[in-house]
């Protein structure tokens, strides 16, 4: 399997920085003995600026491998502790090379005990994660993908439970129209059978009175006859 590109170039980084501070020592043992220091200087410009360089390419392949989900966000912030490290180191090893700074060789200790507190060159054995240990750049590569597969599928299944409810809601709201049209359809019926029951409740008012008037006219024409057969016989 390939080497990472990123901890190769951290590697080859941390040796560049680690020759800048020894070449800083002795061009300050040169300078205390009287010795010309030109050659070296130019040494350590150049060498300053090949540094530079590897710390830029370092935030680009870091970017990239983050932004493309190549590596974990947990991956990826411990890759950025280790460069804002070379970053700090970079700043010391500039001041100290214009005299600014601390001493070369409290640098290069410092260089040298990082590399002892991981114990080994390799970064990936610096508080390796459980869920890849043991496990090779691509074998974490597809880890990752799978990840991000089951995180999509899980997206999928939300889209379509709110593709299903917003679609339950649209159906509810339609059933809901008709059942107002029915209850409007309802409310005026009973109004138009009001009305014609209050019509219907009129007509048998007039019916009522006046089969009562005719009663009463009937009632004394008999007793007009009645009265006329008397009188004939007397």
């Amino acid at each position: 399997m390939a080497p990472d590109p990123w901890f190769s170039t951290y590697d080859s980084t941390c040796q560049i920085a680690q020759e800048i501070a020894e070449k800083i020592q002795q061009r300050n043992q040169y300078e205390r003995k009287g010795e010309k220091t030109t050659k070296l200087t130019v040494t350590i410009r150049a060498l300053l600026q090949n540094l530079k360089e590897k710390i830029a390419l370092l935030k680009d392949l870091l970017l990239r491998a983050v932004s493309t989900h190549q590596i974990t966000q947990l991956e990826g912030d411990r890759r950025q502790n280790l460069l804002d490290d070379l970053v700090t180191r970079e700043r010391l090893l500039l001041a100290s090379f214009k005299n600014e700074g601390a001493e070369p060789d409290l640098i290069r200790s410092s260089l040298m005990s990082e590399e002892a507190k991981r114990g080994a060159p390799n970064p990936w054995l610096f508080e390796e994660p459980e869920e890849t240990r043991g496990l090779g750049f691509d074998e974490i590569r597809q880890q990752q993908q799978k990840i991000i597969q089951e995180q999509d599928a899980g997206l999928d299944a939300l889209s379509s439970i709110i593709s299903r409810q917003k679609q339950m809601g649209q159906e509810i709201g339609n059933e809901l129209d008709e059942q107002n049209e029915i209850i409007d359809d309802l409310a005026n019926l009973v109004e138009n059978t009001d009305e014609k029951l209050r019509t219907e409740t009129r007509r048998v008012n007039m019916v009522d009175r006046k089969s009562t008037s005719c009663g009463k006219r009937q009632l004394n024409l008999s007793v007009c006859l009645r009265g006329l057969m008397v009188w004939e016989i007397v």
